[in-house]
C-alpha cells in the first residue's frame, strides 16, 4: 500500500498537537485532523505541571507558556475550618519549581503556533468514521462537510479524547468506572482575597472547592455541586465564606457541569493503531494529571514512532510505549480515585482521620518532598521498561529522568546545566567521570566511543564531563558526581524524552551495543 501520509493523528488537543509537532520536527509527515471546525474558545483544564513545562522547554517553547500563565508554587490544603498544610513545588527538584496556571485553549494555541512554525497545521471539521488495517498500513475514511475521503496512512494515533473513535474502531476496551459525583467549574474574580494570588487553594469541606490561579488575578473554581440543579456559584460560595467571609465571586464566566471517569485502555497499541492522552486514559481532575499525562504520552511516543517510521528501528520499539506509559496511567487514576474518595467523606470521624493523615504527611519533610515530586510529575520512572538497560545503584538509575540541576563547566569556561548538553531531537551519550577518573581517561574513552559507536545509535550526540575537568571535557563538581552515584567512569545514554536509557559503569562499548539491540536499531 502506498501511503498518502506516514502518520494520521486524530485529535488536535494538546496531546495531538504536540505529537504532530514532534513528528514534524523529526522529519516525519503527519496529517492532524479534528472534528471541531475551530479551536475551542474555552476549555476547563488549567494547570501545567513542572514536568510538562520541562517538555515545553525541550521544544523551545517554554517562554511563551511562562509569559501567558501565572506561577503557582504552593498548594494549600484546608478542611473543616483549618489549614492542614502546604505542598511547595520548589522542593520538587525541577528548574521550574511551580505549576503554570493557564487555560487549556491557550496551551493549545502555543502548541498550534509551534506546529505552524515547523510547517504543519490542523485539518478541521474532519471526522474519522472508519478504519481498516492492512499489513503495511491503515485505510482511514474521513468525513468533512458531508463528503467522505479515503486516506492511507502507515500509522494512526488516536488523540481524540475519552470518546475516542480510534479506540472504538480498534476494538480496544477500557478498565475503570464512572466517577459518581459530578464536577462543575467556572472562572471568576474573588474580591478581597487576602492570601498570595499565585497558588492553588483546596477546601475539603461538605461542598469541596478548589481554586487555581489564572492570569489577570482570575481564578478557576472547581466545585462538587450540592445537587443536580443547584446554583454553582452559590455552592462554591459556601466553603469560601467559611474561610474568607469578606470575599465574593464576581464576574463569573463559563459555568459548566461535567462528568468524569476513571478509565485506562486495556492496551495502547493494536497493530498500526495507537492511543494517547484521554483516548488512552481518563482520571479525576482533582490532581490535574489528565492533560499533563497526555502531553507526556506524546513526548514518549513521538521519538519512538519517528525512529520506526524512518526505518531506523524495528516496530517492536513501539511496544515500549505501552510498557512505559500505561503503568503511569494506572497509577494516576488510582491516585485520583483515592483523592476523590477522601474529598467526599461525610462522616465526622472519617474526616478527622483523613485530616490527621494529611497534617502528618505535610508536616514531615520527607513525605512533603514526596508529595511535591508527585504533584510535579517528576516521579515517573521507566525502570521496568523493555528498552531500559543497566543496573540500579546509588544515585541516578536507568529509567529515571536526567536531573536538570546539575551544573557543568565547559572547557572554555562556559557555565551550563547538564541537561543543556542533551540533544533535543535524538539520543545523547554522556560520559561522566567521578573522583576516581582522570580527565585524560575520560577524554580517551570519549573519543573511542564517538569514533566506534556513533553509527549503531542513530542520531546520537556525544558529551563528556568529569569531576575537576580535564582536556577536551566539561567539569563536574565532586558533590554532583557523588549525587549521581558516579565515582569512576559512567556511560549514560539519555533518550530524547530525557530519561536514562542506559547506565554502564564498565564495559562501556559492549553496553552501548546492547542498548542499540534493545531498541531494535537497524544498521
Amino acid at each position: 500500500m502506498v501511503p498518502d501520509v506516514t502518520v494520521l493523528v486524530v485529535g488536535a488537543g494538546p496531546t495531538g498537537l504536540l505529537l504532530g509537532a514532534e513528528l514534524k520536527r523529526r522529519g516525519v509527515d503527519s496529517l492532524i485532523i479534528d472534528a471541531h471546525d475551530a479551536p475551542m474558545a474555552w476549555d476547563r483544564a488549567t494547570v501545567v505541571h513542572p514536568r510538562s513545562i520541562e517538555v515545553f522547554d525541550h521544544l523551545g517553547i517554554a517562554a511563551p507558556l511562562l509569559a501567558a500563565g501565572v506561577k503557582q508554587r504552593i498548594a494549600r490544603i484546608h478542611a473543616d475550618g483549618a489549614v492542614l498544610g502546604e505542598i511547595d513545588l520548589g522542593l520538587a527538584g525541577s528548574r521550574y519549581g511551580y505549576n503554570i496556571g493557564i487555560s487549556e485553549e491557550v496551551t493549545e494555541q502555543i502548541l498550534t503556533e509551534y506546529l505552524a512554525r515547523l510547517g504543519g497545521g490542523v485539518t478541521r471539521g474532519t471526522k474519522l468514521v472508519d478504519l481498516e488495517s492492512h499489513g503495511d498500513g491503515v485505510v482511514a475514511m474521513l468525513e468533512n462537510g458531508g463528503e467522505t475521503k479515503v486516506i492511507r496512512a502507515r500509522w494512526v494515533v488516536g488523540c481524540d479524547g475519552h470518546r475516542s473513535a480510534v479506540r472504538s474502531l480498534a476494538g480496544i476496551g477500557q478498565d475503570g468506572h464512572p466517577i459518581e459525583e459530578p464536577w462543575a467549574v467556572f472562572d471568576a474574580t474573588v474580591t478581597d482575597f487576602p492570601h498570595a494570588f499565585e497558588a492553588t487553594y483546596a477546601y475539603l469541606d461538605d461542598i469541596p472547592l478548589i481554586l487555581t490561579a489564572l492570569p489577570n488575578q482570575r481564578w478557576r473554581a472547581y466545585v462538587r455541586p450540592s445537587g443536580p440543579d443547584s446554583d454553582l456559584v452559590a455552592d462554591a460560595s459556601v466553603p469560601l465564606a467559611r474561610y474568607l467571609p469578606a470575599s465574593r465571586f464576581v464576574d463569573v464566566a463559563n459555568p459548566v457541569r461535567f462528568q468524569c471517569y476513571t478509565r485506562v485502555a486495556q492496551k495502547y497499541r493494536s497493530g498500526r493503531l495507537l492511543l494517547a492522552g484521554d483516548a488512552a486514559h481518563t482520571c479525576s481532575p482533582i490532581q490535574g494529571h489528565g492533560m499533563n499525562s497526555g502531553i507526556q504520552d506524546a513526548f514518549n511516543l513521538a521519538w519512538k514512532l519517528a525512529l520506526v517510521a524512518q526505518g531506523h528501528c524495528a516496530d517492536t520499539l513501539l511496544d515500549s510505549y505501552e510498557a512505559e506509559r500505561r503503568p503511569v496511567a494506572q497509577r494516576i487514576t488510582a491516585s485520583g480515585d483515592e483523592a476523590d474518595s477522601a474529598q467526599m467523606l461525610k462522616d465526622a470521624a472519617d474526616r478527622q482521620a483523613r485530616n490527621a493523615i494529611i497534617r502528618e504527611v505535610l508536616a514531615d519533610p520527607q513525605t512533603r518532598h514526596h508529595e511535591a515530586v508527585a504533584e510535579a510529575e517528576l516521579d515517573v520512572d521507566y525502570a521496568g521498561s523493555p528498552i531500559v538497560v543497566g543496573e540500579d545503584g546509588p544515585g541516578l538509575a536507568p529509567g529515571q529522568r536526567l536531573p536538570d540541576r546539575i551544573a557543568v563547566g565547559t572547557a572554555d569556561g562556559e557555565a551550563l546545566m547538564l541537561d543543556d548538553l542533551v540533544n533535543r531531537t535524538g539520543h545523547t551519550i554522556l560520559l561522566l567521570g567521578g573522583e576516581r577518573a582522570s580527565g585524560e581517561k575520560v577524554a580517551s574513552l570519549y573519543q573511542a566511543l564517538a569514533e566506534r559507536c556513533a553509527a549503531p545509535l542513530y542520531g546520537a550526540s556525544f558529551a563528556a564531563a568529569v569531576a575537576g575537568g580535564g582536556p577536551g571535557v566539561a567539569s563536574l563538581s565532586a558533590d554532583d558526581a557523588a549525587r549521581l552515584g558516579i565515582s569512576g567512569m559512567t556511560l549514560l545514554v539519555v533518550r530524547p524524552d530525557g530519561h536514562i536509557g542506559l547506565r554502564a559503569d564498565s564495559a562501556h562499548e559492549t553496553a552501548l551495543t546492547a542498548y542499540g539491540l534493545k531498541l531494535g536499531l537497524r544498521r
